[in-house]
């Protein structure tokens, strides 16, 4: 093998991996290890196995997706938005099988020794995390085309991903773990909106019945802005009712960068601006988790 062929096989491989989306998996684990940080039980061992193994459950959900919207035709020529590997040619459709499983494993692997330290619970959160990735687009019954693919996103990157990375600390996953979960949910949920927002003609065409097609462009944006607003709310809550130290209010400097965002959502129609408002929010959650990150540890 050449090293241009070597290097076109992993440019391949990136795109499928969706860089872009990796930031919804690692802030509810960053936000988590503040939090324990917070409660004097952080250890680096526990927040590193964690953070990859999260990362290693989104790629392997991004193969996932990348194969199954190629089999199902939802990846069309008309599609806006970045190159699709297995709908291009670009990797064979066994050889992304092979990487879901090798993404999964790498998981599983990390996962052992989570479970080693933090319990069963670990294992029925990466086991039903698993399975419902491989759902979401796979199988005979696949919810991301139903429209229940955000209340899996709001779920599994939010609730159980920052009360998940918080308990295999010391086996506890306090409000304020949850409330923040909460937050992430909301921001990480509205990544998956503004994809389905750009891809709402393309997605109806091939008959994927997502939320933003069921709802229709109007509302979806709507969706959109409350999501944000929520994520914000979230932890104006927590703070309310002392779960949250004040300084969290900080997050209130991402602010801008969420107005900007919904203002785009909600006059564009064409791909490149929408294209921008995914990866804008992806780049939101990492600093809106960032932001929160090290107001909890200034709080103490």
């Amino acid at each position: 093998m050449t090293d241009a062929t070597t290097s076109s096989a992993a440019t391949a491989w990136l795109l499928a991996a969706r860089p872009q989306t990796l930031p919804a998996a690692a802030a509810p684990v960053i936000v988590a290890a503040a939090l324990a940080a917070a409660d004097g039980v952080f250890r680096w061992d526990r927040f590193t196995v964690t953070l990859l193994a999260a990362l290693a459950i989104q790629v392997g959900v991004n193969f996932a997706n990348d194969l199954a919207d190629a089999q199902r035709g939802a990846d069309t020529e008309d599609r806006i938005g970045p190159t699709r590997a297995v709908a291009a040619g670009l990797i064979a459709p066994a050889r992304m099988r092979i990487g879901i499983a090798v993404a999964f494993g790498i998981a599983t692997l990390l996962g052992v020794y989570l479970i080693a330290v933090a319990g069963w619970v670990i294992a029925v959160i990466g086991v039903a995390s698993i399975v419902a990735a491989l759902g979401y687009t796979g199988g005979p019954a696949p919810y991301g085309y139903r429209g229940f693919g955000e209340v899996f996103v709001f779920v599994f990157f939010g609730l159980v991903a920052t009360a998940g990375a918080r308990y295999v600390y010391d086996r506890t996953a306090p409000a304020d773990a949850w409330i923040a979960g909460v937050a992430m949910g909301a921001l990480a949920t509205a990544i998956l909106v503004a994809n389905n927002l750009r891809d709402i003609d393309t997605d109806r065409a091939a008959r994927k019945r997502t939320l933003a097609v069921r709802l229709g462009r109007r509302r979806t944006r709507a969706l959109y802005a409350g999501l944000l607003a929520a994520s914000y709310g979230a932890v104006a809550v927590g703070v309310a009712a002392g779960s949250l130290p004040p300084a969290t209010l900080s997050v209130v400097l991402t602010a801008p960068l969420a107005v900007g965002l919904a203002r785009t959502a909600s006059t564009s129609e064409a791909g490149p601006p929408l294209i921008g408002v995914l990866v804008g929010t992806a780049r939101l959650q990492l600093l809106f988790a960032v932001v929160l990150t090290v107001a909890i540890l200034v709080a103490g």
